[in-house]
Parts: structure tokens; C-alpha cells; sequence
């Protein structure tokens, strides 16, 4: 079994024409940034993930995760894998210098993170969590939580948890009973327990840093009565060192049918004290606005799951399919057998796996480039329209990339033919892993009306209507560019059309009637985030074309995305425009 190898000329091909660094690297912020040092990190820790972790992940996989006594036992070479990564300094490199971070852009960072989930999606679960946690104490910590925390957890020797769901409250945040008391010291007593709490407990590093969601006695009921609290596994002293440990312990872990090596455990706060010792995180009830920082970065990262599992399972299927013989190709000479490569429809499998992927890519990339003008850019306006264009993107990009990456590691399996449906091929392990992508930090569904319900209004409908302009005017680019990108011009321009179509009906049906515009939320998505996604994919062609024969993969493929997968969008009008009418023609019982 092959590992993977990170596709460093494509990430090139990306930071250079469609996210572009030069760009970002002239912002103030950025100043001692260069595209070379941008270059040489990748390289190097594209080598890492080659070398070191992409080994574990079917180890991981095989041997999942269990609890002995009050620990979480881990795969075979986990651990070292993660060192390998922490002690390099990975960690801190899209980091504030401040707290130790190497001061790159949150793109850099992304790019990185594409690069943990092709190698070992489960493991990358450990620095995932971790940097949203960051960023949750980052922006809402006071300079206290900020010192004692973020030193730590920007280096990798601390990693960080959020635990948000329990046994009554799923998606439903508000449901959640956890009980926060707060004692004459200023700290809080927490009670309670937590589920699905992602590597809530290993023996990687000293100190695990939970974000725990709590109720105070006298807290207003639903996510108004919610506050975020810092519950460390150890106590930490003044001077930084550790103290006692708290009270918050691993009940069991998850038999899960993928990510198998990250435990998901089951978190007991307060079992055997009055409750395990927790430090507010800004005011009481203002919780649920901290963490959905922490969601928001976190849900870019599933996407970018999503990116990676599919990354990998492209280039498993184009290995195999360069080596595996059977058959003869049309026009074969009759003999030797061909390989599978040459027929036309694994052809057509191939480019699909590459064309979404690649579209996955530009999209997840677009968005954090956009997080680091948010942050940085010169002026307020700059910064406000970005931040702006990256709430209109968040939700996008964690369904398109989830929904699309189920897809294509479904097609890696189909590629590999019955040999994809036996473990011991390692591919079925892609599809296996990534399911959960589309269910956690809030399922795709629940994306999707966040999309009609808080986005599509932002500013009267003003951030769409900006995501509009900057489609067509691509779109006049394209036709300024002539026959090699005509059906990119075309395909383009009927997406944008069918999405001003399926927006005006959710803008004059829905608004007035929520159940409409629910009813419709979850084609419209998938409509909206194919064009954005053939928006950039077309920018990407446009780029190609003037860089000649040597991007002739990149236009090759901007072309194939327009023909083959972005007019589904013209199909999807119908299913927007139908509403409500048939999902509720039957009674519950009628189902």
C-alpha cells in the first residue's frame, strides 16, 4: 500500500493564481513572510505527513482506540507521530507571534491542515480541536486564561477539547443540563456529562484544555442561558507548572465506523468532588457567541477533512489504475491486457475524483484567505467585506466539501472494483472515515438553513448580490478569453442564472414562510456552493490558459468540472421551487 504524497505543485498552482500569497504577504501583518518561506514549509512538513504519518493511518484504523482504567489507550505509532509533529513547532505556524505562533497566514494553515487529513484524518483530530480551542481564548479569554493557556496550546503541548453535545442535547445545544457553580474564589464548580468529545483524553501530552458549555443556577433557559468554561484536565499553577488533577474523566469511547483512531469519549465532570474546578470564559450566558468562534473555524476544518480524505483517495485510485490490468481499451492492440486507465469510463471516474477535488480545494483555500483579510487588511471596509464574503462561505464549504468528498471516496471504492469492498485494500477506510464529516460541527442540513436563514439576509441580501458580481464578472473574463474556456463561459453563466432563480423564489417564498425556505434549504445549498465552487474553478481555467502547456491539467480540468458537474445546478432549481408542498403531505405515521 502506497502513502501519500502531498501535491505540492497543485497547492502552488492555487497560492499563485487563485488565492494568491503574494497578495496576502504584502499585508502589515505578513511583512516578514515570503513566498519562499511559504514554500519551504510545505515542503517540509508535506514530508512529515509522507513519512511519518501516513504510515499510522491504517494502523489506526485497525486497531482503534479503548479505555484502560482512566486512560484512553491509543493505535501503535501514534503517539510518536504526534511528538514528531509537536516538537517541530507545526503546531504554531498560523499562530499570533505573541503567544508563540510562527505568524503565517490562517491560508498557510489550511493548506496544512489538508495536508494532516490526507496522511491521518483521525489523528488530525488531536491539532484541529486544539486550534479552535486557541482561537476560542484567543478572542474571548481575558490576559490571564490568555498567558496560562495559549503558550502551552500554540506549541502542541497542551491540546484542546470543545464540548458542547450530551446524552439529551445533540444539535440542540440549547437542551444542555451541565451545571456551572461558582465559588468565593471566582472559579466555577462544573457538573455533568459530555459525549462525543473528541480526543477528550490520551496520553500525548501533559494537559488537556476542555471548553465545556455549562449552565449557572440562575441562567435563562435555551442557548441564552449558556456560558463556556475553561476546565483543564490538570489544575495549572501561577508560575505555569501543573497542579492536582481535576475532576473530569473518560467513561468510555466510541465504536465508530470511521476515524476509528480518535477517541471520542464520554466525559464524567464532578463524579467524585462537587464538581471538576472551571474558569469562565468573558460573561455568563454568552457562551454559545464564544464558541460558534470556535465552531466557525472548526467547520472550515471539516471541510477541509473532507479536501483531504478525498485527495487521498484520488491518488490511491490513479495509482491502481495505472497498475491494475483487465481488458482491453478501445483500440487496443490485442495482447497484453490494458491498464484500467485506458477506459474511457475510469477515465470519466478519475477526472470526476479529480475535478470535485480540485474544486474543494479552491473553495476551502478561498475561504481562509479570506479569514486572513478579515483579520489584517488595511482598512475597515476591506476587512468588513471580507469578513463578510467568509460567513456567506463557512457554510458552503462545510457541506460542499463533505458532501462532494463522500462522492468521490464512494468513486475511489468503485474504481478499485471489488477489490475497493475488501479491507484489506484500504480504500473503503476514505468513504468509512469521512461519512462523519457531514454530520458533526453541525450536520449539513443544519448548515444549510443557517445558509437561508441568517446568510442569504445579510445586509438585505447585500452579500449575495456582492457574491454575484464577482461571478460575473468572472464570467466576462471568460468571454473575453474566447473558444478554449467557451464552455466554462457557458456552463458558468447558466449556474449564475439558475442561482438567481432559485434565490428569488427562496427570497419571495421563504421569507414569509420559514417552512418554505427550510424545505428548500438543503438543494439551494448545494445549488449556491457548486456555482462559488465553478466560480473558482473557472478562475482557475482562466489562469491555466495564460500560463500555457504547462497548466494544461488545470485547464483540462476546469473545463471538465463545467461540463460534467456544474450544470447539476440547472437540475436543482426544481427541487428549490417545489417547497414544502409533498414533505408534508403525509402524516408522520404515513412514513
Amino acid at each position: 500500500m502506497s502513502e501519500y504524497i502531498a501535491p505540492l505543485s497543485d497547492f502552488a498552482f492555487v497560492l499563485d493564481h487563485v488565492t494568491p500569497m503574494d497578495a496576502l504577504t504584502g499585508l502589515e501583518a505578513y511583512e516578514a513572510i515570503d513566498r519562499g518561506s511559504v514554500d519551504g514549509v510545505l515542503d517540509e512538513f508535506g514530508r512529515l505527513m509522507s513519512e511519518v504519518w501516513s504510515p499510522t493511518n491504517g494502523i489506526g484504523d485497525e486497531q482503534g482506540t479503548h479505555v484502560e482504567g482512566d486512560s484512553v489507550v491509543m493505535p501503535e505509532g501514534h503517539k510518536e507521530a504526534y511528538l514528531a509533529f509537536q516538537a517541530a513547532g507545526w503546531n504554531s505556524v498560523p499562530f499570533d507571534e505573541a503567544y508563540g505562533g510562527g505568524g503565517f497566514p490562517w491560508l498557510v494553515g489550511i493548506v496544512m491542515q489538508e495536508m494532516l487529513n490526507s496522511a491521518n484524518m483521525a489523528l488530525a483530530m488531536a491539532p484541529l480541536l486544539t486550534q479552535g480551542a486557541i482561537d476560542a481564548i484567543l478572542h474571548h479569554g481575558n490576559e490571564e486564561q490568555k498567558e496560562k493557556y495559549l503558550l502551552k496550546m500554540v506549541a502542541g503541548e497542551w491540546t484542546g477539547t470543545m464540548n458542547l453535545t450530551e446524552p439529551d442535547a445533540g444539535s440542540d445545544v440549547g437542551a444542555l443540563r451541565a451545571k456551572a457553580v461558582r465559588h468565593d474564589d471566582g472559579s466555577y464548580r462544573i457538573t455533568g456529562q459530555k459525549i462525543f468529545i473528541s480526543f477528550g483524553e490520551h496520553d500525548f501530552t501533559d494537559n488537556i484544555v476542555h471548553l465545556v458549555l455549562a449552565r449557572t443556577p440562575d441562567a435563562p433557559a435555551g442557548t441564552k442561558g449558556i456560558s463556556l468554561f475553561i476546565v483543564p484536565k490538570f489544575l495549572v499553577n501561577d508560575d505555569g507548572s501543573l497542579g492536582e488533577r481535576n475532576d473530569v474523566h473518560v467513561v468510555s469511547v466510541e465504536h465508530k465506523m470511521g476515524i476509528k483512531a480518535s477517541p471520542t469519549c464520554v466525559l464524567a465532570y464532578g463524579d467524585n468532588s462537587e464538581g471538576a474546578i472551571g474558569y469562565l470564559v468573558g460573561e455568563e450566558n454568552a457562551g454559545m457567541r464564544y464558541m460558534f468562534t470556535m465552531m466557525n473555524n472548526a467547520r472550515l476544518g471539516v471541510g477541509v477533512q473532507g479536501l483531504g480524505a478525498a485527495q487521498r483517495s484520488y491518488q490511491r485510485a490513479v495509482e491502481y489504475s495505472r497498475e491494475r490490468k483487465q481488458g482491453y481499451a478501445p483500440n487496443a492492440v490485442r495482447g497484453e491486457k490494458s491498464f484500467i486507465i485506458e477506459h474511457p469510463d475510469v477515465r470519466r471516474q478519475l477526472l470526476t475524483m479529480r475535478a470535485y477535488t480540485e474544486s474543494m480545494r479552491v473553495l476551502a483555500f478561498k475561504a481562509a484567505e479570506q479569514i486572513d483579510y478579515a483579520r489584517h487588511a488595511p482598512d475597515e471596509a476591506a476587512r468588513t467585506a471580507a469578513s463578510e464574503m467568509v460567513d456567506l462561505l463557512i457554510p458552503l464549504t462545510k457541506s460542499y466539501c463533505t458532501d462532494v468528498a463522500e462522492t468521490v471516496t464512494s468513486i475511489g471504492i468503485q474504481v478499485h472494483g471489488g477489490m475497493g469492498y475488501i479491507e484489506e485494500t484500504g480504500v473503503a477506510q476514505y468513504y468509512r472515515d469521512v461519512k462523519i464529516t457531514q454530520i458533526y460541527e453541525g450536520t449539513n442540513g443544519i448548515q444549510a438553513m443557517d445558509l437561508v436563514g441568517r446568510k442569504l439576509p445579510m445586509r438585505g441580501g447585500g452579500v449575495y448580490q456582492d457574491q454575484v458580481a464577482r461571478m460575473k464578472a468572472t464570467i466576462d473574463d471568460l468571454a473575453a478569453a474566447g473558444e478554449p474556456v467557451d464552455v466554462i463561459h457557458r456552463e458558468l453563466s447558466a449556474a449564475v442564472d439558475a442561482l438567481e432563480e432559485a434565490t428569488g423564489w427562496i427570497m419571495s417564498e421563504g421569507m414569509s414562510d420559514p417552512v418554505q425556505a427550510l424545505s428548500a434549504a438543503t438543494p439551494y445549498q448545494r445549488l449556491f456552493a457548486t456555482t462559488v465552487a465553478g466560480w473558482l474553478m473557472a478562475q482557475k481555467g482562466l489562469a491555466a490558459l495564460q500560463v500555457g502547456d504547462a497548466a494544461k491539467g488545470h485547464l483540462v480540468t476546469a473545463r471538465f468540472f463545467a461540463e460534467h458537474l456544474l450544470p447539476q445546478v440547472k437540475g436543482l432549481v426544481a427541487p428549490v421551487t417545489a417547497g414544502k408542498t409533498d414533505l408534508f403531505a403525509l402524516t408522520a405515521d404515513q412514513f
